[in-house]
C-alpha cells in the first residue's frame, strides 16, 4: 500500500507569520515508517519526495503515484535509500541489494521494478527514501556505512563533535543532482550543522533517528535573522527550503539522515551564517 501527499513552497515572507501549527503542518513529516505501507511526501521545493518503506508481514513495491504522471515510479528520478531498522534488501530489476543497519543503496533512473523486503519480520527493515528528478540514468550502487567518506567535525567543548558520512554524494555515486548522508552526533554532542548556513541553489530534508526514548531534538529553521523552531522526535523528518537555516540541538546525542538536490552537486556550496549574528 502506498500513501503519498503534496507539500506547495512557501515565502519567507507567509513563514515569518506562521503559527506553531502551520510551521507544523508545512514542514514537519510526521507519519513515516508505517508497517507494511510505503509513505510519500512531495515537496515542492525542487520536487523532492522524501517517504519510508517497512515491509512487514510481505514485500513492498515501488509504485508510481498520480502526481508523477509517469508509468513508473523512476521514469524519470533517481532514488535514494538508507535502512535504518532491522536487516532487509531492495531488489532492483532483479538485482538484489542486501541493507544492514545504516547501509545506503543508489537506484538510477529508469528502473521500472523496485521491491523492498525484510529479512526477518520480528525486527523488519525500515527503509528511509528521498527521490528527486533526474536526466540521465546511472547506476545503482550500494554504499555500506562502512564505504562512506568520513568526516570528522566539531569538538567536545562546543558540543557539536559529530561524523559525517557521505554516502550518495559525488565523491562516492555518481548522481544527476540527488545528494545524501548521515551524520553521527558523538555522546555528549547535541549540535548539529552548527554554525548554521544556508545553500539557496538547493534545499534540504533532515530526517531524525537514534534519539532514545524521552528525548527530542528542536530543529531551527527560517532565515539567519528571522529563526523559527520544531521539536522533533524518532523517525520524524523535516523540510528545509533553500532560503532557510537547517540545524538542531537535542537533549540527547543522535543521528540524522540529510538528503539535498538542486542545481549543483558541490557540498561546499554554503553561505555560513555567523553563530553570533543568528536571530
Amino acid at each position: 500500500m502506498t500513501k503519498y501527499s503534496s507539500r506547495y513552497a512557501s515565502s519567507p515572507e507567509a513563514v515569518k507569520k506562521y503559527d506553531t501549527q502551520q510551521l507544523r503542518d508545512e514542514f514537519l513529516i510526521d507519519d513515516l515508517m508505517q508497517e507494511d505501507e510505503i509513505v510519500l511526501v512531495y515537496s515542492h521545493y525542487d520536487r523532492y519526495i522524501a517517504g519510508s518503506a517497512v515491509p512487514v508481514k510481505g514485500d513492498l513495491t515501488l509504485e508510481t503515484i498520480d502526481l508523477l504522471k509517469a508509468p513508473y515510479f523512476l521514469e524519470r528520478r533517481e532514488l535514494g535509500v538508507i535502512n535504518v531498522g532491522g536487516s532487509g534488501s531492495v531488489v532492483v530489476e532483479g538485482t538484489t541489494y542486501e541493507l544492514g543497519f545504516k547501509d545506503a543503496l543508489y537506484i538510477g533512473a529508469g528502473n521500472k521494478e523496485v521491491i523492498f523486503k525484510s529479512a526477518d519480520s520480528k525486527n523488519p527493515a525500515k527503509f528511509y527514501i528521498n527521490s528527486a528528478p533526474a536526466h540521465k540514468s546511472y547506476p545503482t550502487v550500494k554504499v555500506s556505512l562502512a564505504e562512506a567518506n568520513k568526516l570528522q567535525l566539531g569538538t567536545m567543548e562546543t558540543a557539536n563533535h559529530r561524523t559525517v558520512n557521505q554516502m550518495i554524494i559525488g565523491s562516492v555515486v555518481t548522481t544527476c543532482q540527488l545528494q545524501m548522508g548521515m551524520t553521527e552526533l558523538k555522546p555528549g554532542s547535541v549540535w548539529n550543522t552548527m554554525p548554521a548556513h544556508v545553500h539557496d541553489r538547493r534545499m534540504e530534508v533532515y530526517f531524525y533517528l537514534d534519539i532514545p526514548e524521552n528525548q527530542a531534538v528542536c530543529h531551527f529553521m527560517g532565515q539567519p535573522q528571522e529563526t523559527r523552531h520544531i521539536w522533533m522526535n524518532n523517525h520524524q523528518a523535516v523540510i528545509s527550503p533553500p532560503w532557510s537555516i537547517h540545524s538542531g540541538s537535542g537533549t540527547s546525542n543522535y543521528t540524522f539522515i540529510w538528503g539535498m538536490a538542486g542545481e549543483n552537486l558541490d557540498y561546499g556550496d554554503m553561505d555560513v551564517c555567523k553563530i553570533t549574528d543568528l536571530r
